[in-house]
C-alpha cells in the first residue's frame, strides 16, 4: 500500500516551513517512532516579538514503513499541503498507483540548544 506525506499545518498562522534535517534515506525500512525530519516555522512576519517567533518541530513515523520518495531537501521552504515524501508498507511496491492514505505521525515540538549561550555562572 502506497502512503503519503504532506506539510500539515501544525500553527494557525504559518503558511509554510522550512526542511532543516532528514533523518531518514530513501530505500530503507522506518520502524514504527523513526525519525523522519526536523522542520522549522518562522512565524515572524504575522506575529512582531523582540526575538524571531522560530519554532522547531521534529516529524516522526506512527507507521512501519518504507521510504520511497523524496520531495524535499534541507533548506527547502515548502508550503502547506505540499508534498514531502511517499512511502510503502513493502520494499519492492509500485509506485504507480495513487496512495491509499497519509501515513501517520507524530509531530512534536523541540528545542535547538546549539544557538543557546551557555555562562559560566561563576
Amino acid at each position: 500500500m502506497l502512503l503519503n506525506l504532506t506539510l500539515p499545518r501544525i500553527n494557525e498562522h504559518m503558511t509554510s516551513a522550512v526542511i532543516e534535517t532528514i533523518y531518514a534515506e530513501v530505500g530503507t525500512a522506518l520502524p514504527l517512532g523513526a525519525k523522519l525530519l526536523d522542520l522549522s516555522i518562522d512565524l515572524s512576519a504575522v506575529m512582531p516579538h523582540d526575538c524571531p517567533p522560530v519554532s522547531l518541530y521534529r516529524v516522526a513515523l506512527r507507521d512501519r514503513v518504507w521510504l520511497r520518495k523524496l520531495a524535499v531537501a534541507p533548506g527547502d521552504d515548502i508550503a502547506i499541503g505540499a508534498a514531502v515524501a511517499l512511502f510503502s508498507t513493502e520494499p519492492d511496491e509500485s509506485l504507480d498507483g495513487d496512495p491509499a492514505r497519509a501515513v501517520r505521525v507524530t509531530i512534536a515540538g523541540i528545542l535547538d540548544s546549539l544557538g543557546w549561550l551557555y555562562e559560566d555562572p561563576r
